[in-house]
């Protein structure tokens, strides 16, 4: 076989290879928010339902920017994403190397950390969510209301009832207003 007739034979091959890698960088992407780098929540999803089943100190974390709006409807959408994109990088300087963290959407976040006395605690969490962010010259007064679920403290130790757990210690923090955590 000549060199021509191997290099055509190997066309198709290289193609398919191409093709997989592509494909395998579009789901990578998929699974990531371009604004931010987080996961998504289905990304998210299936490896924190690992962590949460191997790990019984898991922490669950859920975060959701206060009056989040009023920002992007006072200072546009570019002021949005500033505090969206300073938001996910205080959760994950938090979380550290044993946390995981995603954004849900819009202004939702969540986290899990499998050693959570590894972290500086949910204070200052709270502490670091509520800094304010300067975009274009604006500081920008920032809260966060934030929920979290111990796994150890379920009954049923699935993500599924610790998110659950989570959403209801966050509203109750929301119900006793602003900058809170439950």
């Amino acid at each position: 076989m000549d060199t021509y007739t191997m290099a055509v034979a190997g066309l198709p091959a290289l193609g398919w290879a191409l093709h997989g890698g592509l494909l395998l960088r579009r789901l990578a992407t998929a699974r990531r928010d371009p604004l931010t780098g987080l996961h998504t929540r289905a990304g998210w999803t299936t490896r924190a339902e690992h962590l949460v089943a191997k790990h019984p100190g898991a922490l669950v974390l859920l975060v959701d920017l206060d009056d989040f709006k009023a920002i992007n409807d006072t200072h546009g959408h570019a002021a949005g994403d500033a505090v969206l994109t300073e938001t996910a990088a205080r959760l994950t300087d938090w979380c550290g190397r044993h946390g995981m963290v995603a954004r849900l959407g819009g202004d939702e976040f969540a986290a899990i950390v499998t050693d959570p006395v590894r972290t500086a605690g949910l204070f200052a969490l709270r502490v670091a969510l509520d800094e304010p962010v300067t975009h274009n010259g604006y500081v920008l007064r920032v809260s966060a209301s934030v929920g979290h679920c111990h796994r150890d403290q379920l009954p049923v130790p699935t993500l599924t009832d610790a998110l659950s757990a989570a959403d209801a210690s966050m509203y109750a923090a929301k119900g006793h207003g602003r900058r809170n955590t439950r």
